[in-house]
């Protein structure tokens, strides 16, 4: 009979994806209903959702349109300076 050694128990810590933040930042040039047209297009909101975020550039001067993954992320900073607005990239 043969005595096997006792298993040993191993832990995987998986590290949560750090997220990051789309901001639009308000910008003189800018009309509103434009600001609008480019959050239903890039990001695919309701024209509510997009007023709501274009109101909050407009009143406090930035707005959080998107969070998640960091490429994901760049894409969208992109795609919106693509559209005249300006867009910056935070570590949530």
């Amino acid at each position: 009979m043969s005595v096997s050694a006792p298993k040993e128990k191993t832990q995987t810590v998986v590290k949560a994806a750090r997220q990051w933040q789309v901001i639009v930042l308000d910008d003189p040039v800018n009309l509103m209903q434009y600001v609008i047209v480019v959050f239903q297009n890039v990001f695919g909101m309701s024209k509510a959702l997009a007023k709501k975020h274009m109101m909050e550039v407009h009143e406090k001067g930035r707005s959080v349109v998107w969070t998640g993954e960091r490429e994901k992320a760049e894409m969208y900073v992109h795609q919106l300076q693509a559209n005249q607005l300006t867009a910056v990239l935070e570590k949530d």
